[in-house]
């Protein structure tokens, strides 16, 4: 039995899953592998996230321990938002991902010269890919 944040899981993939539950989550982490953000430069990254939803999914992945949050006494008030320790562990899985996305979409699709992937900022996110 695994038990963390007052809930039991069976699994430790429960914990996993229960904490990643949704894209927004996953496309914060992504977005942090680059280094600390303001809210507003996340906003502007995410694609389609409303910035109701944004503070709601960085407030629950400041609980889980995944990134923090820091407030600076300054008018207008700065927030900065960084990975903790335990979210960088999830650079290699995250690099995992990328190379499975790759193999995926070569083995049930087609990569087109027109796609907008930028190994070199990946890079810098994941390490050398």
């Amino acid at each position: 039995m695994y038990k963390i944040n007052n809930k039991e899981y069976d699994c430790s993939v429960a914990v996993t899953v229960d904490i990643f539950n949704d894209k927004w989550k996953l496309s914060i982490i992504w977005n942090l592998l680059g280094g600390t953000k303001r809210f507003k430069e996340l906003n502007e990254e995410i694609t389609g996230v409303t910035q109701k939803t944004l503070t709601v999914k960085l407030k629950e992945l400041e609980e889980k321990n995944i990134i923090s949050r820091e407030v600076f006494a300054e008018v207008p008030p700065r927030v900065m938002y960084s990975l903790t320790p335990s979210g960088e562990k999830l650079r290699p899985v995250f690099k995992e991902m990328f190379n499975w996305g790759i193999s995926y979409v070569e083995d049930h699709g087609e990569i087109t010269k027109e796609h907008k992937c930028c190994e070199v900022e990946i890079s810098k996110k994941i390490g050398s890919i």
